[in-house]
């Protein structure tokens, strides 16, 4: 069938994204719009936020979810109930295509993981002005309804009151410290 289209011109046959397979079909406007983003002159998209669900967000899907940096060395948690024996490295959170989770993408790379009520984040880098344009989308989604009320408690593990640049790139966007976390209303 698609074959078919192809012959119509309704389909175009190609190698679109990197990581699937040869035989991926699209329509013409699809593929035009696909190669604007692989044109070097392209403007940047900005940043954006999904449901880890979406089918717009490729992580978890069509993509890997990238591995995360780490600090210092991995927890390691006893399975065993006590007796010393399943001893295993603590994985932390991770980011999932779970119900109710966000992403938030600047030029669709993954920045921010939002768990599922929002007292859970992970970033995926520290430059200053990558954090501060994903905390402000983030922040304008709360603002307009999209998420109601949000209290961030960890970030990337550790409490959102200690000094990070996530801490800093959230306060900046609208969040306010209380002894919960920080706190955005909508």
């Amino acid at each position: 069938m698609l074959r078919a289209f192809e012959e119509n011109g309704r389909a175009r046959r190609g190698y679109f994204v990197e990581t699937l397979g040869a035989a991926q079909f699209g329509t013409p406007g699809s593929i035009d719009r696909l190669r604007t983003f692989a044109s070097p002159d392209r403007v940047p998209a900005g940043a954006v936020v999904l449901a880890a669900t979406d089918p717009a967000n490729v992580y978890g899907a069509a993509l890997p979810w990238p591995d995360r940096p780490t600090a210092g060395e991995p927890e390691v948690v006893d399975v065993g109930e006590g007796t010393g024996a399943g001893r295993r490295t603590a994985t932390g959170h991770r980011a999932g295509r779970k119900a109710g989770a966000l992403v938030v993408l600047v030029d669709g790379e993954l920045v921010l993981y939002v768990e599922r009520g929002g007292k859970t984040l992970l970033s995926w880098t520290e430059e200053e002005q990558v954090l501060k344009e994903a905390a402000t989308v983030l922040s304008g989604a709360v603002s307009a309804g999209a998420l109601g009320r949000m209290v961030v408690q960890k970030a990337d593990g550790a409490s959102v009151h200690e000094s990070t640049p996530l801490s800093a790139a959230l306060q900046a966007a609208g969040f306010a410290a209380t002894p919960r976390g920080l706190r955005l209303r909508s």
